[in-house]
């Protein structure tokens, strides 16, 4: 007999494909009619642009690699809904009266859980951000801190705390399945005790609360001037200067860098914090984005693993 085919083994076509089946009853559960979707992204996790019977549009959103439990997803869903002071995509419920929804996907062999959001009109910021741009991302972070600092979660609503070196993912770059040299993994090992030095000394002069973590010119919008955050997926509660050092990690250039940290700081005070502090931070997202890149089911993503280690090596190496 033929094994099955294991997700993890297939092609990005092919995981694609296996998802059909499962997307379609996802989006059976809410009341749209007839409706038709067509796959926006293929990554981390799976998004859809549904459009209904009426011809509303919508996001779906499928956790096919994230680990999100029904706690983490109801204080995602909950966040989102009471964001005033930014633009965001906000959750729909479906025909249950629930804001999540599950189907069963054959290929991986579990229930996927899922999202349906308000379609965001705009263009992603994407790789060629303008100073204009960059400056409204440092605001809308100040304004999430400002917003969500005084949030209260409800019961049964519990996002996960970013106070572990990996940020909760499953240890692919020092445990025994790690692939990398023993070098290798002592060299990690030093920026990791550093880091959490790091983290120690500001976390005294700073309160943990809800962070998106993973703002970038990705996972904003641009529409008539304005900007609109969204992927709330990986929020988590952590220092307001680890979002920082997220979205700066994936910001070029010194302009960039200024450009975000004036509109954050036109609207509150920036975080405290030194630029040594701020280059292990910024070191440890990559080193996080190398651990998934080990784990991810996601073929082309799996692919940049070993050229990844190699440049992230590199920098730590040259760390000052």
């Amino acid at each position: 007999m033929t094994r099955p085919q294991a997700f993890s083994e297939m092609t990005v076509d092919q995981q694609v494909k296996s998802l059909r089946d499962c997307v379609q009853g996802i989006l059976s559960s809410y009341e749209f009619g007839a409706f038709s979707f067509e796959l926006i992204n293929h990554e981390f996790n799976s998004t859809y642009k549904v459009l209904s019977e009426s011809g509303v549009r919508y996001a779906l959103r499928v956790n096919v690699n994230s680990d999100r439990s029904r706690e983490n997803l109801n204080a995602e869903i909950y966040w989102v809904s009471q964001v005033n002071s930014v633009r965001t995509p906000k959750p729909v419920k479906n025909s249950r009266g629930d804001f999540v929804t599950t189907g069963w996907h054959e290929a991986s062999g579990r229930e996927l859980s899922a999202v349906v959001y308000t379609w965001l009109e705009g263009e992603e910021v994407g790789d060629e951000p303008t100073i204009e741009q960059i400056h409204a991302m440092g605001v809308a972070m100040a304004k999430l801190h400002s917003e969500a600092e005084h949030i209260q979660l409800p019961p049964g609503a519990e996002l996960p705390s970013v106070d572990d070196f990996l940020w909760g993912q499953k240890d692919m770059l020092f445990s025994p399945v790690s692939s990398l040299s023993e070098a290798d993994k002592k060299d990690l090992a030093v920026v990791r005790t550093e880091v959490e030095a790091a983290l120690e000394v500001l976390s005294r002069d700073a309160k943990v609360q809800p962070i998106h973590a993973d703002i970038h010119p990705y996972n904003v919008m641009w529409h008539e001037g304005e900007l609109a955050v969204f992927d709330f997926d990986d929020s988590a509660i952590g220092l307001p200067v680890q979002d920082l050092a997220t979205s700066l990690y994936y910001l070029d250039t010194d302009e960039q860098d200024q450009a975000f940290l004036a509109g954050y700081s036109s609207v509150r005070e920036l975080p405290k914090f030194t630029e040594k502090q701020m280059k292990l931070l910024k070191l440890q997202r990559r080193i996080i984005l190398l651990n998934y890149l080990f784990e991810t089911s996601n073929p082309e993503h799996r692919a940049m693993a070993d050229s990844y280690a190699v440049e992230t090596l590199r920098r730590i190496r040259a760390l000052d």
